[in-house]
């Protein structure tokens, strides 16, 4: 009997060319199946691929009484209900090395648009705002000799460092565990504390995945310590910054600006930082290149065949889960 495999959304589908045999495909006709839909399509699937930021929680992975293994269409998993497959014996993967590169690309944009008032500029001429273009108006920041604070080194942060030194930028990062001495050498980056990081950072960038332990990492207290002439960035997911805090420390002049790719309920964006001048904000793109879909689509299919194969080399999120007698019985 064909393995089926569920596209919770419309996605590159060439790719998953290689899984013609052995396997049928559900897809939507239209960007993405409706939570019913999903909800009378789940007992039939063996296989999910699910989207970041689209919730798969326990009232989905209750009905998936097929399914064997959730292939997750990004790098963070927070969309998933991680202890409960694991408790199913249900595999989890990601597809982190995909998202880097243009993750670091965006987060390098955002940190240039807004220190250089790309976009405020941008709309400042389109609406006739702007009639003085004297020799000390529009007046910007420069990013050489500046220092950036990395909050999470790891593959997204050492892509944004290399990007940043370009620029002529001094690194300091914050990370659960201090990089390699090689590392730090390669990127001329300095391990510190959350504190001083954020004391002595002209722009703080946030390439952490959302934790109990990192949510709401940046709050009121750690706003205050940023310089007033600092900028906020972040690329990671919203609810690691609270952010009724960061609308108050903007509108208090706390901190000098924010770029954001990530809000904390997705897809609302509160009115306040939309008609902040001082705040660039994108619809969570950081891996939305054509080319990134595609070699997404092109990861996916292959932890798909590679998982039915019996291999156990794949991108696992819940390394746990092989332990587990549910999957056991599940793959007998």
């Amino acid at each position: 009997m064909k393995k089926k495999i569920l596209f919770t959304h419309q996605l590159p589908f060439k790719p998953f060319s290689v899984l013609k045999e052995g396997f049928e495909f559900i897809r939507p006709e239209n960007s993405a199946f409706s939570r019913k839909e999903l909800e009378n399509i789940m007992p039939e699937a063996d296989v999910v691929i699910s989207v970041f930021g689209n919730p798969l929680n326990a009232g989905l992975i209750n009905l998936g009484t097929s399914l064997k293994l959730i292939a997750n269409y990004g790098a963070g998993v927070d969309n998933i209900d991680l202890s409960l497959a694991t408790e199913k014996g249900i595999v989890v993967t990601n597809t982190p090395d995909s998202v880097t590169e243009p993750t670091a690309e965006l987060a390098m944009g955002l940190m240039l648009d807004l220190a250089r008032r790309i976009s405020e500029l941008d709309r400042g001429l389109r609406g006739n705002y702007i009639s003085d273009w004297g020799v000390m108006q529009n007046l910007s920041t420069s990013l050489f000799g500046k220092t950036l604070g990395i909050i999470g080194m790891g593959a997204i942060g050492r892509s944004l460092a290399k990007r940043a030194r370009a620029f002529g930028m001094d690194i300091i990062y914050h990370n659960r565990k201090k990089a390699d001495p090689a590392v730090e050498e390669k990127l001329d980056a300095r391990y510190t504390d959350l504190e001083n990081l954020l004391r002595n950072s002209d722009f703080v960038s946030l390439n952490v995945p959302l934790t109990p332990d990192t949510k709401s990492i940046i709050g009121v207290s750690e706003l205050k310590m940023m310089k007033p002439s600092a900028f906020l960035i972040n690329t990671a997911r919203g609810p690691v910054v609270n952010q009724e805090a960061l609308i108050e420390a903007l509108k208090n002049k706390e901190i000098a600006g924010a770029a954001l790719d990530v809000f904390e309920q997705e897809p609302e964006i509160p009115e306040q930082l939309l008609k902040m001048s001082n705040v660039v904000v994108t619809p969570h793109v950081g891996s939305a290149t054509r080319e990134t879909r595609e070699i997404m689509s092109k990861q996916v299919a292959g932890i798909i065949k590679d998982f039915f194969d019996g291999m156990k080399g794949v991108p696992v999120v819940n390394s746990e889960v092989w332990d587990s007698a549910a999957l056991r019985i599940k793959n007998d």
